[in-house]
């Protein structure tokens, strides 16, 4: 027999042994296509109120962060900032409290050079403070003010 009739015969053989093997195979339905989810008022409400219980959460851990503060246990507070007061945009007087003595300091984003320096002192209450200090704002401003009025009305008759 020849090759080439040897392939006839064998391939229609062949043909019949596959056309029951590939009928015998289990096939797996493809899914329909289903469409895609909407997401209403419903879903929307759920994602808005997660991403508010996560920012109250946030500004809470912040908010007790800054009561409780980072300090370390066991260690004395050596330097204490007594008062700060801005002086220019940059520039600031600082008073720290070392030991018992205070250190006038001024503070600048370059360097800090000392001031001052005298011996500790009892802070008066925060509220004799304020008063005073705005007391005295007020007294300067209306000074100042009323200088400067004085002075333009003076003017004011000498080009008359």
């Amino acid at each position: 027999m020849k090759p080439i009739s040897i392939c006839k015969s064998i391939l229609p053989l062949l043909v019949s042994i596959a056309l029951p093997a590939g009928a015998t195979l289990p096939t797996v339905p493809t899914p329909a296509a289903q469409p895609a989810p909407s997401y209403g008022a419903a879903g929307l409400l759920q994602a808005g109120f997660g991403l508010v219980v996560v920012l109250a959460l946030v500004f809470l851990c912040a908010w007790v962060m800054r009561r409780v503060g980072l300090q370390r246990h066991g260690t004395a507070q050596v330097v204490k900032v007594v008062a700060s007061t801005m002086v220019g945009q940059r520039e600031r007087v600082v008073v720290v409290e070392v030991g018992n003595e205070w250190l006038v300091l001024g503070v600048t984003p370059g360097q800090v050079r000392s001031l001052h320096s005298m011996p500790a002192q009892d802070l008066p209450p925060v509220e004799t403070i304020q008063l005073s200090a705005m007391a005295g704002n007020a007294a300067s401003a209306a000074s100042v003010f009323s200088q400067k009025l004085r002075e333009s009305l003076s003017k004011a008759r000498r080009t008359d």
